[in-house]
């Protein structure tokens, strides 16, 4: 059976900008509609439910920031965010309102689909795991929530339930950075004052029983000033 479409709403206000990716993405075997004012954005979200959006920041009317706010409140979807502007914080305020990705341009659209399918790659990963509900595989690891047990390749890893509700959690949101923050909430009900290490201390334990490299980690990453992630790709 030949898989349907991967539809891609497109929102950049430069012409030539906009007609050479949406070829590009066509050529790749994705339906493109393309807007060019950030006041129908919303809208147009709503009606064609696409499964990425790629979003230029400085569009006429609302600008992605706005843009990327209001969707994200009813959209889960990947979302990619375009400025020609080089500084972090704008990144940094893309990323905090729910974007997926944030590219500098000029960009080749080579590099924009490279990083479209990394994302929808992370989209479909997550909303299989939330289908299965109660356990994940990613090449050799295992991990069951109902029975509690983490498997890497045929030997069975021992954790303390604080260990395990850690790295459920990370499991769960595999792909995506989370933060210490919501970590300190989702496992303590508290914020992160900042000073408490506790989290690094679990993670390092995580690391050392998952045998990942302590030294440069790929299965456990650290995103620095921003939390950490779940690699599905470093399981082979």
């Amino acid at each position: 059976m030949i898989a349907p479409l991967k539809t891609i709403l497109l929102a950049e206000d430069d012409e030539v900008m906009a007609l050479t990716l949406s070829r590009y993405l066509e050529k790749q075997n994705y339906k493109v509609i393309t807007e060019s004012s950030g006041n129908r954005i919303v809208e147009a979200v709503r009606e064609h439910e696409p499964d990425a959006v790629i979003l230029d920041v400085n569009l006429p009317g609302k600008d992605g920031f706005e843009v990327c706010r209001e969707i994200r409140g009813f959209f889960d979807e990947p979302i990619i965010m375009l400025t020609a502007r080089d500084e972090d914080i704008d990144q940094i305020i893309g990323l905090e309102l729910g974007a997926d990705d944030y590219i500098v341009k000029p960009a080749e659209p080579r590099l924009i689909h490279a990083r479209l399918k990394a994302a929808l790659r992370r989209g479909d990963t997550y909303n299989n795991f939330q289908a299965r509900h109660d356990h994940a595989s990613y090449g050799s690891f295992t991990i069951n929530k109902s029975t509690r047990s983490v498997k890497l390749g045929e030997e069975e890893i021992s954790l303390t339930t604080s260990d395990f509700d850690l790295l459920w959690l990370l499991v769960s949101n595999a792909g995506k950075i989370i933060s210490r923050d919501d970590i300190q909430k989702n496992l303590r009900g508290i914020e992160h004052d900042g000073m408490d290490r506790s989290i690094d201390m679990k993670i390092s334990r995580l690391r050392k029983r998952l045998q990942d490299d302590t030294e440069a980690p790929y299965r456990i990453k650290t995103v620095r000033g921003q939390g950490y992630l779940f690699n599905i790709n470093g399981w082979d």
